[in-house]
This record gives C-alpha cells, sequence and structure tokens, in this order.
C-alpha cells in the first residue's frame, strides 16, 4: 500500500513537472523577449519538452534522467542580458501555479542559481557602457 502510495505521489510530481515546462514555453512564446529567441532555436518541440522536464526532475527530485550540459546549447542563441529577468518572471510564474509549494521554492531557487551563472558565463566582459557583454572591447 505504501509502495503504491509513493508510486502516486511520485507521477503526480512527475505530471507536475511537465506541466509547468509546458506552461513556460506557452508563456514565453507570448513574451515579446523570450517568444523570438525560443521561435528560433526549438523546432521539435516534443523531445524538447521531455529533455527539459528530465532536467527539472533531475534538479529537483534527483532522478538523474537529464544527460546533458544545460549551459552549452544556451551558449548558441543570441539575446540580450535583459533576457533573464524575462525568463526567471515566466518560469517563476510556470513553477509557483503547476508545482507543490515546496518543489516550486526549490525550483526557483535554482532557477535563479542558474541565471546568475549563464549571465556570468555568456556575458563575461562588459561593453563602453559597462553593460555585460559577450566580446571584449577592443
Amino acid at each position: 500500500m505504501m509502495d503504491n502510495m509513493v508510486m502516486y505521489a511520485s507521477q503526480q510530481q512527475e505530471a507536475a513537472i511537465e506541466r509547468m515546462v509546458r506552461v513556460f514555453y506557452q508563456r514565453a512564446l507570448a513574451n515579446g523577449t523570450l517568444g523570438p529567441i525560443f521561435r528560433e532555436a526549438i523546432h521539435d518541440w516534443e523531445p524538447h519538452i521531455k529533455t527539459v522536464s528530465d532536467f527539472w526532475s533531475g534538479v529537483i527530485h534527483g532522478t538523474g534522467r537529464y544527460r546533458g550540459n544545460a549551459f552549452a546549447p544556451h551558449m548558441k542563441l543570441k539575446f540580450e542580458p535583459e533576457a533573464f529577468d524575462d525568463w526567471l518572471a515566466v518560469f517563476e510564474s510556470a513553477a509557483t501555479d503547476e508545482l507543490m509549494p515546496k518543489d516550486a521554492k526549490e525550483a526557483i531557487r535554482i532557477a535563479h542559481h542558474m541565471a546568475n551563472s549563464f549571465k556570468a558565463g555568456m556575458f563575461p566582459f562588459t561593453d563602453a557602457e559597462g553593460r555585460p557583454s559577450r566580446t571584449p572591447q577592443l
């Protein structure tokens, strides 16, 4: 009986993560900053949804299904550092709306850490105005 309850809870958590990812992309595609970035970068949505769901399942619940480097594909995307603010706002709303409060809190904490890390890695320089930049000043 207890094993069935644990399995059911796990299935519910996994379903919530997938819903969160789908809601995130639905809202991101409607966002004026994020929509063009995602429409240009993602062409096969269902495998992408699975990969991203596996990633979040791993970081929230330690499932270990994601076997990739989350940073590398994002290096190819063309956007400005301000896009991270929109990404966080859309992600936080999706996580809060779709995940259990404990899971949402953990996902949002990780998302903030990721945004800071990705921003530092993708924009390691500053331009003449002191804004983050992908390239050094010449």
